[in-house]
């Protein structure tokens, strides 16, 4: 809770306007922060923040990780890891990140959902496990600054279109997998993490 406090209090002083309309920005260093972290922090970084401030920290974050995501979209390389599945017929199941997943290097594609806890499945993760090359990639932004990612996924097991959307300033993505030889359509809600970042675990491909 203390480091979370601080981080909030750091977030905060980007936005602190002065006289005249100008801005000041503290800056810390790297040991200046671990010693705050280590906790003999100033009295007034420890006080609660207030309604307004916890709003705005959480609204530069959330800015912050929509800025990685865009990237990562538009550089081919990314893993959207998702905790949630929503099939064709509107049932949603809460999943583990960890096994259900989007992921796009340059010209490889991967998509596993994994509904069933304890393993199983063709994979032998709990779900179906498919790869196949991304083609004919749009990365849309509309007028008020969200995001629409799509592209054809063709491979072994797999003939999709899939449809990623991602709201301006957020960090919460939606991604629709579109089957093209059957109605299979499955949906998968998450977050988008860089494949260095993400923790994932791939099954046996279908």
């Amino acid at each position: 809770m203390k480091k979370k406090i601080i981080m909030m209090a750091l977030l905060l002083s980007a936005i602190t306007i002065a006289a005249n309309g100008q801005t000041e920005k503290r800056i810390y260093t790297s040991s200046e922060l671990r010693s705050m972290e280590r906790s003999d922090a100033p009295k007034a970084r420890k006080e609660k923040l207030t309604k307004e401030q916890k709003k705005a920290a959480r609204e530069i974050s959330d800015s912050l990780a929509f800025e990685k995501s865009l990237k990562a979209l538009n550089d081919l390389n990314f893993v959207l890891e998702a905790d949630r599945l929503i099939f064709k017929r509107g049932e949603s199941v809460y999943v583990s990140p960890t096994v259900n997943f989007i992921s796009v290097t340059d010209d490889n594609a991967v998509v596993q959902v994994a509904p069933f806890r304890g393993g199983g499945g063709p994979n032998g993760v709990g779900g179906i496990t498919v790869e196949g090359r991304p083609s004919n990639i749009m990365l849309k932004t509309d007028k008020h600054g969200n995001v629409t990612f799509s592209m054809n996924v063709n491979g072994k097991g797999i003939s999709a279109i899939i449809d990623i959307s991602m709201a301006k300033g957020s960090s919460f993505v939606t991604a629709t997998v579109n089957p093209n030889l059957n109605s299979a359509r499955v949906t998968l809600t998450g977050s988008i993490a860089t494949p260095e970042e993400s923790v994932v675990f791939k099954g046996r491909t279908f």
